[in-house]
């Protein structure tokens, strides 16, 4: 039975502590001593010949056998600036690809044991992927709704999740799959400061029950995102097993990621080097001698002889267009018995097409 304190013996065990460096004893069960027991006398150190002090102030720090810790602190902290870069640049190739505003946020990284990370996916889609050269397996995880609403969106709704059920058809299977395959390169590119990995995908499930990449009790390092699309929000996370990262432990230090980044800023002293390597690359020059509207039944009533009307005329400089862009201006004509065109000038910045 547990006793509850009066006020007057919670008054006297604070007079107590607020001694000058007292050890005496309340016993709030019943009367207080008369006069407190005189201390002992500090025992003589033989090797020394000085008193030693039997104060010893004891830390602990609770620790449970059943999670253990596989990451120190500054290896979590890693993890987290590793994956809010991911977290932002997948953030942008989604936007890019949905057409919509799209945000990315990293919640939290913490390792806990595989069963109970398990036992906190509800309805989501699951993708089991290898990380070569390291042997194992991870997962990538997104609540149906956000998937639901990214494939909505690209197959040209408002993104809005339009069921309830956790099956995928053909075409939803695929558009899933793109999706993935973006975030896995995004993955990829954050890493690369530590180390240098190719995710495939294994393959993906709906039902979380049947993944067992990792024995129960693992270790594994949770890392929760917050998924924006549009007015919609949902939950996506990573699982990684600690098995999986144990030959590149080492590497996972604030230190080691620093001077990775610090690398990373003196690549464009390499700018001359890959101007060289690719100046002898081929490109496509294509050569726009004009254009025309064409109604589909002029198009249909079209036969061998007719002539269409160009926007220019014969006189007129031609485009020369690299990539969909113009890059030079010219007179057509002929060198030998092949066609050819004399450039007159470079173009600097994009022309605007001239109108029909």
């Amino acid at each position: 039975m547990v006793e509850i304190l009066s006020q007057a013996e919670i008054e006297a065990l604070l007079a107590t502590l607020s001694n000058d460096g007292g050890t005496g004893e309340v016993d709030v069960g019943g009367p207080a001593p008369a006069s407190p027991a005189p201390a002992p006398a500090p025992a003589a150190d033989l090797r020394s010949g000085s008193h030693r002090s039997d104060k010893r102030t004891i830390s602990y720090e609770p620790y449970d056998f059943r999670r253990p810790d596989k990451f120190a602190k500054d290896q979590l902290r890693t993890f987290q600036m590793l994956h809010e870069t991911f977290a932002r640049v997948f953030a942008s190739t989604l936007s890019t690809y949905l057409r919509v505003s799209t945000h990315v946020d990293l919640i939290s990284v913490e390792q806990i044991p595989y069963d109970e990370y398990m036992r906190s996916l509800t309805s989501s889609i699951v993708t089991v992927f290898s990380m070569a050269p390291l042997s194992g397996q991870a997962l990538l995880e997104m609540e149906f709704s956000v998937v639901l609403a990214m494939i909505d969106r690209l197959l040209g709704g408002p993104g809005n999740m339009v069921k309830n059920n956790t099956m995928l058809t053909e075409i939803e299977q695929a558009l899933t799959e793109s999706i993935i395959t973006r975030a896995l390169k995004d993955l990829k590119a954050a890493w690369e400061g530590i180390a240098h990995f190719t995710p495939r995908r294994e393959r993906i499930e709906t039902q979380a029950q049947f993944i067992q990449i990792v024995p129960p009790n693992d270790i594994v390092v949770s890392i929760l995102f917050e998924v924006k699309v549009g007015d919609l929000r949902g939950a996506m996370s990573l699982c990684i097993p600690y098995l999986l990262l144990k030959p590149i432990a080492s590497k996972l230090s604030a230190q080691r990621w620093f001077s990775a980044a610090s690398s990373a800023s003196n690549r464009g002293k390499e700018t001359p080097k890959l101007a060289r390597q690719i100046a002898n690359t081929y490109v496509t020059c294509v050569c726009q001698l004009g254009s025309a509207n064409l109604c589909v039944q002029d198009l249909l009533n079209l036969h061998v002889g007719d002539t269409i009307l160009l926007n220019r005329r014969h006189t007129d400089e031609v485009d020369l267009m690299i990539g969909g862009s113009t890059k030079f201006r010219g007179k057509p004509g002929v060198s030998g018995r092949k066609l050819a065109v004399h450039i007159n000038h470079v173009v600097t910045e994009e022309i605007p097409k001239p109108p029909v």
